[in-house]
């Protein structure tokens, strides 16, 4: 197993990887997109509930983990490059302009 600690996203995500291989996800539609996306969802409520019910850092962080799991296992699943496909966007979106919308800063393709 990984260093718990590590920071290198090579190892995150083999780390995943290996949960992915410990259960058979490929071979018992842990691996199916649809599925994943149901769990995002779940995932997004939990995160939704942690802000808005007030608890602690410690549990939000760790709702963003389950979610960032999730994401990353989306990668391996679809079979795509998200270290390539995050700094793809985020020269993307560096590039973006920003407005406030109802008092809020929002990043996006604007359309005229």
């Amino acid at each position: 197993m990984m260093d718990k600690n590590s920071d290198s996203f090579t190892e995150m995500l083999a780390a995943v990887q290996a949960f992915h291989d410990k259960h058979d996800f490929k071979g018992s539609g842990g691996e199916d997109l649809a599925y994943r996306v149901a769990l995002m969802t779940e995932e997004l409520g939990e995160i939704s509930a942690c802000v808005t019910k007030g608890k602690d850092k410690e549990q939000l962080a760790e709702e963003c983990a389950d979610l960032f799991i999730l994401i990353m296992g989306n990668a391996i699943s679809a079979d795509f490059d998200l270290n390539q496909a995050f700094w793809k966007k985020m020269k993307k979106i560096m590039n973006r302009d920003s407005k406030m919308i109802n008092g809020r800063i929002r990043v996006s393709e604007f359309k005229s």
